[in-house]
């Protein structure tokens, strides 16, 4: 109800909020571009070592930044409070695994193309549903803006003036003895 009625309200004037989007929306392919590298280089790194065990996989995350956006206009004592209520799992269970709709998994997703993990392999490469289509559409906004958008409890000004991101980078390793 509460993205609902912050959505209605802040979408019924999007073109006030179009540079704003812009900017997120650039913001979080670079921190996904960065992810995707580091991720590809550690993979390589490693992938061909026999000493790591039977089994080997390595999955990336990215999150919104874990301190309160410093760009959202509203700022107060209790926004990082807020912040944390909405960003937990538990209550958006669909951002347990960060901004994308799956994570990058090695090496699963071995010959997936950075393009492939921000949905702009698809055509058109624009993912702006739920937005105006005709002011959004050479914007070229990639999938997880739309995750965000669509598929988890977040409200568009939640997410809109987050500027740092968290990544997380784990391996898994399994071997027998």
């Amino acid at each position: 109800m509460r993205k609902t009625l912050i959505n209605s309200h802040v979408l019924a004037r999007q073109e006030e909020i179009l540079p704003d989007i812009i900017a997120f929306n650039d913001a979080l392919r670079n921190a996904l571009k960065e992810m995707y590298d580091r991720a590809q280089r550690i993979w390589a790194d490693m992938k061909d070592k026999d000493s790591f065990g039977d089994s080997i996989e390595l999955t990336a995350k990215c999150f919104l930044g874990y301190d309160y956006p410093e760009l959202h206009p509203l700022q107060g004592d209790d926004r990082q409070d807020l912040w944390d209520a909405i960003c937990d799992s538990g209550w958006n269970p669909l951002y347990e695994d960060g901004v994308t709709i799956s994570t990058l998994t090695l090496p699963r997703d071995s010959g997936d193309s950075f393009d492939s993990l921000t949905g702009m392999d698809c055509l058109p490469p624009n993912w702006n549903e739920g937005l105006d289509l005709e002011l959004t559409k050479d914007l070229h906004l990639i999938s997880p803006f739309h995750h965000l958008l669509d598929h988890t409890k977040f409200a568009i000004t939640d997410f809109l003036y987050v500027r740092k991101f968290e990544t997380e980078i784990n391996i898994e390793i399994d071997r027998q003895i």
